[in-house]
């Protein structure tokens, strides 16, 4: 429609250009009488001009019409061809297109053949196939048909054997299963006995050559002083006449002495020497180094006390934070926490049976961490478990309970891992024993304290102590074995369950332990187990 539209505006505009063209003609070409030209000439003179105009002004406007008429002409040829082009194009898109799917449809034809041929190739297999397999089940089920035939002969046949052999051997066939099964298991069980009995007599002795060759070379790598220190310290005075001036006019200077420091000066007969009692080490260490400075300026009175006491407990905490730090740094451990680098150091100036507990821990975690080594297991590890297993013997005089308890909660606060602190809480089997670092901490606990010359307690002393224990529990009515475990830290009374019930029993055990306070002196504290046990017993006749 738009094409018959363009050609159409076309037409009317050549109409239109060929009116005006031939009306110019017809007025530039008229003839003109001479009448006419003479009576007009007057007029014409005057409407000449005008009419000149008139005409000029016409033919501009016909010429600016037919331009524009040219022009929109040329347009509309331009546009009617474009739109002629893209009628063609579609036309060809469109045969082009229909050629496609012309091509698409054939293509798809051919397949769908080949598709159904295949379909029809498959159905012919699928009936060959089907025609075989009910052949097979035919066949099978003549097979199944013998068989069974075959299965009951065969039954009948077993059933006449085992009636024979019945009648022959005077037994069932399910007593005959019996006898054998019994016979087996009989023998299966004393051959594994025997091989378990020599599995473990091979392990312990196996256990016991390697444990011991470990400990030995442990023992034999340590090198480790023989001296014992004293629990009293003892300060020489430069005269005798210096002892006067420690006690003061009417005893004032030792009396401030004693309440500044807490530790017991004991002035005696002793020529030019004075003794420090105190439960504290580490108090007693301040008081002697606090006595030393009095005793070198001269000047003694209770002001003067008081300062040197201050500058003294000063000095000791900087040598317990040193002595901890020197310890650490030979066993080549250096992520420990600051407040137990201090108790550690605080541990040089505890003793337990005169041996040095901080030299006890260092040598103790030496040989842990050589055990370690020859184990396979981390050196450093072990050496960790060992030198912090009596550090809770720094507060034992500030802290009620066990120094392993007191250990173990101290490390644990301190962000210290399980396995050193289940060896702390476990070195005196105060806990069950749960690792082997444990067990190896106990080993090496064991040899650093139990070596020739490391603790001053002769062997006669200790058994003398182990007896007077299991005499004091054995003086309690009731009691009828006594048994002194764990070195002396532990006694196990068994009484007797008739004559002591269970409230008793929870007296004996506070006597015990309160006799066993006034009488003995000992390091540490010690468990008194009372064991109250209860059996019945009948004979079957």
């Amino acid at each position: 429609m738009n094409g018959i539209g363009l050609i159409l505006a076309i037409v009317l505009a050549l109409a239109l250009i060929a009116c005006v063209f031939a009306l110019v003609f017809v007025v530039r070409k008229s003839p003109r009488t001479a009448a006419q030209v003479g009576t007009a000439e007057t007029a014409g003179l005057q409407a000449g001009a005008a009419s000149q105009r008139q005409l000029d002004e016409a033919v501009r406007q016909a010429d600016q019409i037919r331009a524009r008429a040219e022009s929109d002409a040329a347009t509309i040829m331009g546009q009617a061809e474009a739109a002629a082009e893209q009628v063609a194009q579609g036309r060809r898109d469109v045969e082009d297109e229909i050629r496609a799917v012309k091509e698409e449809i054939r293509q798809l034809r051919g397949d769908l053949e080949r598709r159904e041929t295949r379909l029809a190739e498959r159905e012919e297999r699928t009936d060959q196939e089907a025609r075989r397999i009910d052949q097979r089940s035919a066949d099978l089920e003549r097979l199944r048909q013998d068989l069974d035939a075959r299965g009951k002969e065969l039954n009948r046949l077993d059933d006449e054997r085992r009636e024979i052999l019945e009648r022959v051997a005077g037994l069932t066939a399910e007593q005959a299963k019996a006898e054998l099964v019994a016979s087996i298991e009989n023998q299966a069980k004393r051959e594994a006995a025997l091989i378990v009995r020599d599995i473990e007599n091979e392990a312990r002795a196996d256990g016991q050559r390697r444990a011991r060759k470990i400990v030995t070379l442990a023992i034999q790598r340590v090198a480790s002083e023989q001296t014992s220190e004293s629990v009293v310290s003892v300060l020489h005075l430069p005269g005798d006449e210096m002892k006067g001036r420690i006690i003061g006019r009417e005893g004032r200077n030792i009396r401030a002495f004693e309440t500044v420091t807490g530790v017991n000066l004991i002035i005696d007969d002793t020529p030019e020497a004075v003794l420090l009692s105190c439960f504290d080490p580490v108090r007693r260490e301040v008081g002697r180094l606090t006595l030393e400075r009095l005793v070198l300026d001269g000047r003694i009175h209770p002001q003067r006390i008081e300062e040197a006491y201050e500058r003294s407990k000063a000095e000791i905490e900087q040598l317990c934070v040193k002595a901890g730090e020197d310890a650490l740094v030979d066993l080549g451990i250096t992520d420990l926490h600051p407040e137990l680098t201090n108790l550690l150091g605080r541990l040089r100036y505890r003793t337990s049976y005169g041996q040095n507990v901080l030299k006890h821990l260092v040598e103790s975690a030496h040989i842990a961490g050589m055990m370690a080594s020859e184990l396979g297991m981390d050196p450093v590890l072990l050496k960790r478990c060992t030198v912090l297993h009596d550090i809770g013997k720094a507060l034992t005089h500030e802290v009620q309970g066990s120094h392993a308890l007191i250990g173990a909660e101290i490390a644990r606060r301190y962000g210290e891992p399980d396995d050193v602190v289940h060896a702390i809480e476990a070195h005196h089997n105060e806990v069950e024993v749960r690792t082997v670092e444990a067990v190896l901490t106990q080993a090496a606990d064991a040899i650093s304290g139990g070596r020739p010359g490391a603790r001053r307690e002769s062997l006669e002393a200790y058994i003398k102590r182990l007896e007077r224990l299991e005499q004091i529990a054995l003086a309690q009515e009731g009691v009828e074995k006594v048994f002194a475990m764990q070195a002396g830290r532990e006694i196990r009374v068994m009484v007797k369950p008739a004559d002591i019930d269970d409230i008793q029993a929870q007296v004996i055990a506070r006597d015990v332990a309160k006799q066993v306070e006034d009488e003995l002196t000992y390091p540490g504290q010690i468990r008194v187990t009372v064991i109250r046990e209860s059996r019945a017993i009948e004979f079957a006749r």
